[in-house]
């Protein structure tokens, strides 16, 4: 039977105090509520070893540099003066906590504008109707207000209310308790106190509380500001409980401890015990079961975001839980091999590595993600699966759309920018050296018999970024990690025996290659004839697909002739329509 919620804090508690014996002497001062005694606001003295070492089990972390104090900015003074002020006015006596991410980030001197405040005795909605209230009297109006209803089914537990001031938006929420049945993520939510809050949040680094009626750091775990000091991602109660109340926690667990580093000072790292019940076989199940995919993309998208994607995924291969996020259609053609993962983590790793060495300014954020997704699912790119009328469709789409729950075009962009890799990759050869074009066998989806040779090289390649867009350098990157294609890439690549800096400089000079010729943003070309031009060249009455046909054709002469004219093009169309008439 599992632990109630008082037994485990109790069970907690001694296992804390215990700890708290075996550390070093104190060194630094924090002021915070002692949570033995929670109706007085004491200053107790946390420990810090000089060597910035802190020896847990057999395990050494390193310090992190925690802000002893938390500084707030012109708009928070402003923003909780107003809220104390409300209690005055209207003698409540409510105590008003700010929880969890602010926090946590305003101890690591990072700035958060997401304030969330706790109220111990009230509904939000009350709250911030009193809020406005007291500021109509003094003459100020509240720049916005909502209430939000709880809404179960979108794991939204709890109703909360809304208020923008000094243009920025505050939620605010009671505090609660839950309690989880077997077989939901949804807990039976009632008022509770603060200790019972900080408990049921996800990890110690988030149970911390800001009180602003006392201006006082609330560590009710007793562990949380130790372990944001020494960078320890750890659960407020015991781990494979708490994953099994709610399995989307594995994923924040991951995420905080790979992709919420927003400072360079220091990596959090996950507590061994948390790792050991992320793996078990119990959470896996019902991570697949209980958690909606939608709440999996997005954590898995924030993670592919975040500043260390490839210590999030490294995270997630090592606790098998790789095919449970990027779950696979069932028969899928050719078959995926159970190790696939550890390739696709490869993959990941060495793209990373390569967009530092490019330079970031060549991506920006949405190219950088769907680069690091072609890079993860490189792997499936000729995996495919029928759906219900037999047509063959890429692995890779209902990984993005039914696993991830993604958008299509994200689905749409990856799948396109792997399908242009067999052409990117036989035009490499020519783009370096700029000798004659040597078509390979690749399917271009069109023939180009009436393109001069000389030109050929910028007619294909102009086509070939048109169809990938804003993508191009993305595709060009997994080409590079690809090149050259007659080695064995699946074992080169497992070896990790990438000569990063050379694919570097392959990237370089195709990419200036392609600025050369002028077609960096090709897709932006306007054909010199439109459509109703090409039907009175060839003496038509309607369109149809003899005109589609020309389009292209009138595209690929632009290309071929990049200061060429709209007479010369249709001069050019004049001519070839009456050879092609004559020799019928």
């Amino acid at each position: 039977m599992r632990l109630s919620l008082n037994n485990a804090i109790k069970l907690k508690a001694k296992a804390l105090l215990l700890h708290s014996l075996s550390l070093p002497t104190a060194s630094i001062t924090l002021a915070f509520r002692n949570v033995s005694t929670p109706s007085k606001a004491t200053t107790l003295s946390l420990t810090r070893r000089t060597t910035a070492f802190l020896r847990c089990g057999a395990a050494m972390a390193t310090a992190a540099c925690v802000q002893v104090k938390i500084e707030l900015t012109e708009t928070e003074k402003k923003i909780f003066d107003r809220l104390l002020n409300t209690l005055r006015h209207f003698n409540l006596q409510t105590e008003l906590r700010v929880a969890g991410g602010w926090v946590r980030d305003k101890l690591l001197g990072k700035e958060c504008y997401d304030i969330d405040i706790a109220l111990d005795n009230m509904l939000g909605s009350e709250f911030v109707y009193k809020v406005q209230e007291y500021l109509s009297s003094t003459g100020e109006v509240a720049q916005g207000l909502a209430v939000i209803p709880s809404n179960p089914e979108q794991s939204k537990h709890l109703e909360t209310a809304r208020m923008r001031l000094f243009n920025l938006w505050i939620d605010f929420v009671n505090l609660r308790c839950e309690d989880y049945s077997e077989n939901s993520r949804i807990p039976t939510m009632k008022f509770g106190t603060a200790e019972d809050d900080a408990y049921r949040r996800d990890l110690t680094i988030n149970s911390l509380f800001y009180n602003i009626n006392t201006n006082l750091i609330e560590d009710f775990t007793n562990r949380g500001i130790q372990d944001l000091k020494f960078g320890r991602i750890v659960t407020s109660l015991p781990p494979k409980a708490t994953f099994l109340d709610d399995p989307l926690r594995v994923l924040r667990a991951i995420r905080f401890g790979t992709c919420d580093r927003k400072s360079a000072r220091f990596d959090f790292t996950l507590d061994e015990e948390l790792k050991k019940a992320a793996a078990c076989d119990d959470v896996k199940t019902a991570l697949g079961a209980k958690i909606s995919r939608e709440r999996i993309g997005t954590e898995i998208d924030l993670m592919i975001s975040g500043n260390q994607p490839v210590k999030a995924i490294d995270h997630i291969c090592d606790l098998t839980l790789f095919w449970v996020v990027f779950n696979l259609p069932p028969k899928v053609e050719p078959a995926i091999s159970e190790e696939c993962y550890r390739l696709s983590a490869t993959y990941l790793d060495a793209t990373w590595k390569l967009i530092q060495l490019t330079g970031c300014s060549s991506f920006d954020d949405e190219q950088r993600r769907l680069c690091l997704y072609s890079a993860l699912f490189l792997p499936l790119r000729s995996a495919t699966y029928k759906d219900q009328k037999a047509k063959k469709i890429p692995a890779v789409n209902y990984i993005f759309r039914d696993s991830l729950k993604r958008k299509a075009s994200d689905a749409e962009t990856v799948i396109n920018v792997h399908k242009s890799l067999e052409k990117f990759l036989s035009l490499i050869p020519s783009l370096l050296s700029n000798e004659e074009i040597k078509l390979i066998e690749v399917d271009w989806g069109r023939e180009f018999v009436d393109v001069p040779v000389t030109s050929k090289l910028r007619v294909l390649t102009g086509f070939l970024l048109k169809e990938i867009k804003d993508f191009w350098r993305v595709s060009l990157l997994m080409s590079a990690l690809l090149y050259p294609t007659n080695i064995d890439c699946t074992q080169d690549i497992i070896d990790k025996h990438f000569q990063l800096d050379k694919r570097k400089d392959l990237f370089v000079s195709v990419e200036n290659a392609i600025f050369k010729l002028g077609l960096e943003k090709v897709w932006y070309l306007k054909p010199l004839v439109n459509g109703k031009d090409i039907m009175n060249v060839l003496q038509l009455k309607v369109g149809g697909p003899l005109v589609r046909e020309w389009q292209q054709k009138v595209l690929s002469w632009q290309l071929a002739h990049p200061s060429g004219t709209a007479e010369e093009c249709l001069d050019w169309m004049r001519e070839t329509h009456s050879k092609r008439v004559k020799m019928e």
